[in-house]
């Protein structure tokens, strides 16, 4: 991995870690390089207009779910100091 490398973990949906690991057998490439190459590409063709990355961000499920509950954690005080991680 170049210096200048992001890690990444992704968590993907079984259905797609399904699929991932059949495509990784097919082409005689580890999952991970398939998930890397796979993923490039993608933010490669996204378009960059923030209406578009909304109407993304916008189509993941329980998305707007999950952003309440952390901010009422937050309020709540329910945190985790980034020194304690």
């Amino acid at each position: 991995m170049a210096d200048d490398s992001i890690r990444l973990n992704v968590t993907l949906a079984p259905s797609y870690g399904e699929k991932l690991a059949r495509m990784a057998a097919r082409t005689h490439v580890r999952e991970g390089t398939l998930a890397s190459s796979l993923l490039a590409q993608a933010i490669d063709d996204a378009d960059p207009d923030a209406r578009q990355i909304a109407a993304l961000l916008d189509r993941i499920p329980g998305a707007w779910d999950r952003i309440e509950a952390g901010i009422a954690d937050a309020r709540a005080g329910r945190t985790v100091s980034v020194d304690d991680l």
